[in-house]
């Protein structure tokens, strides 16, 4: 299997492409015409990522004995949602304030901390600790997959 071709790889690309719609609303900001479509678009792919690994990849994971960083990876997961539904009720307010710079930042600077923690210490497991089938079940849903509709992470459940 080639780099490209690893879990791994698909996972922190995706993590790259994320940050960059963040970014092209952020800079879209800085220019003085706030373009938010870059922003939905992020939004909608790291709510898909995150569905994904809670899914599907922290279980067997955990079960292979990654209980803790899991638990952790769960946690910012929540407060990483908490920052998407802030930005999310900001670009639903009619006054047409928009998403806030500053939110988004801070979704940046989440997202940079838990991606770092992540791609260091899951993905790695991600080749080595799956089944074959799983592996093509992951790397299927990255390639289709679509999330249930209404489902959210599992620190927003009530």
């Amino acid at each position: 299997m080639t780099e490209e071709q690893t879990l791994a790889a698909a996972l922190e690309r995706e993590h790259r492409e994320i940050d960059a719609g963040i970014q092209a609303f952020l800079a879209s900001c800085e220019n003085g015409a706030p373009e938010s479509e870059p922003l939905l678009r992020a939004m909608d792919a790291l709510r898909r990522h995150i569905y994904l690994e809670e899914a599907i990849l922290f279980p067997p994971l955990r079960d292979a004995g990654l209980f803790a960083p899991i638990l952790v990876m769960l946690r910012e997961h929540g407060e990483i949602w908490s920052t998407m539904e802030d930005l999310a009720t900001q670009l639903g307010v009619a006054h047409g304030g928009g998403p806030s710079a500053e939110r988004c930042r801070t979704l940046l600077a989440q997202l940079e901390q838990h991606n770092l923690k992540e791609e260091a210490v899951i993905y790695p497991h991600a080749d080595t600790a799956l089944s074959t089938d799983l592996d093509a079940e992951l790397h299927a849903f990255l390639a289709t997959g679509r999330m249930p509709l209404g489902w959210v992470c599992e620190q927003s459940r009530g």
